[in-house]
């Protein structure tokens, strides 16, 4: 078992257990081609509490050609997108050069922390720019060794998301960025279906992701609601990233799988919960379970008695608090007799029997 790792810092958050969960609020495409848009959504991400707000950097001649063979079409049955070139739809869902700027802008002063996914060289020019805070690696490009070394090398945090990815691939990913001298490295757990079955997000694979690349292990999910992300936490999920949208109803490429403002509040808070809860290794009464110990059941004189009587169950019973002897006791003092005259609601203790 791997000791626990150094906290990670982007922009004025620290990440690692001893914090309440990293939030990424991912736009993705659900600006729906409208800077407008793109805006109020990083006043909704702000106003709901999460710590940062994530775009996509690319264009689509960075990403793809323009191409209508199979090669660059999604398949028929794809449940969101079947059928759609790559180009039509990376046209459709980035996010525009020129919008990055005001969109950092808007987020810091806003008090969120901002930062994208490169697709290529040029996207890392374009961040570095913008003084990013820290870079994420998508997982179709986990493959992409040369551009996770670029990033890397700018020394900030790298966030490397795993969906699809094997063992050997994340080890892969991960060295590259080690190469560069960089150990702010932190793995997301991710299934890249786009919405993804709750069924296949193997959460119990956190810890062992952990200790398998020592290295601070979040969640990129794609399914339905906050359950997921909930769950994570409780395994170790020190980041948490979401699709985020202003509704789902005509909200963008992504928006069947993103939340809404109400689910993304619900988040940030009931992480922190799941994270509170988590505790310490022990079991045993908390200090604020202490005055209740004193509630406790235990054996009392229910009547007043007189010396020489037989204790019974008539006049002594097992009832709160917890100052006389313990319940179980009943069995060896029942049929003994009283000491003295007792009254009623006295705790009973060995001396008087």
């Amino acid at each position: 078992m791997s000791t626990q790792l150094p906290d990670i810092t982007i922009g004025k958050h620290s990440i690692g257990p001893d914090h309440a969960p990293f939030i990424i609020a991912e736009v993705s495409g659900n600006h729906d081609g409208s800077l407008d848009k793109a805006l109020d959504i990083v006043r909704m991400v702000a106003d709901s509490g999460a710590q940062a707000i994530k775009l996509q950097t690319y264009k689509p001649e960075t990403i793809t050609i323009d191409s209508d063979a199979p090669d660059f079409r999604l398949s028929d049955g794809h449940e969101l997108w079947g059928g759609r070139t790559l180009w039509d739809l990376y046209t459709e869902a980035h996010t525009p050069w020129e919008w990055h700027e005001p969109i950092f802008r808007l987020a810091n002063d806003l008090g969120l922390t901002c930062f994208s996914s490169p697709f290529d060289a040029t996207a890392i020019d374009l961040l570095e720019s913008l003084d990013t805070p820290a870079y994420k690696i998508a997982s179709s490009e986990i493959v992409d060794l040369p551009l996770i070394r670029l990033a890397a090398s700018k020394g900030k945090p790298i966030i490397i998301s795993t969906g699809m990815a094997s063992i050997s691939e994340i080890d892969a990913a991960v060295s590259a960025a080690r190469e560069t001298g960089n150990e702010q490295i932190i793995v997301l757990s991710c299934t890249a279906d786009y919405p993804a079955n709750p069924e296949d997000s193997n959460l119990r694979g956190i810890p062992v992701m952990r200790d398998a690349f020592n290295a601070h292990i979040g969640l990129s999910d794609h399914t339905p609601g906050i359950g997921a992300p909930l769950a994570a936490v409780a395994f170790g999920a020190v980041v948490i990233e979401k699709h985020v949208t202003l509704a789902r109803e005509g909200g963008g490429v992504d928006s069947s799988f993103s939340l809404e403002p109400d689910e993304l509040r619900a988040l940030v808070r009931e992480s922190e919960v799941a994270w509170q809860c988590l505790g310490e290794a022990r079991i045993g009464a908390t200090p604020g379970e202490r005055e209740g110990l004193r509630f406790r059941r235990s054996l009392y004189v229910v009547e007043d008695v007189k010396a020489g009587d037989v204790v019974t169950p008539a006049n002594v019973r097992s009832i709160r608090p917890a100052l006389g002897l313990a319940p179980d006791l009943f069995r060896i003092v029942e049929g003994r007799t009283f000491t003295a005259d007792v009254a009623r609601g006295t705790a009973l203790s060995w001396d008087l029997i």
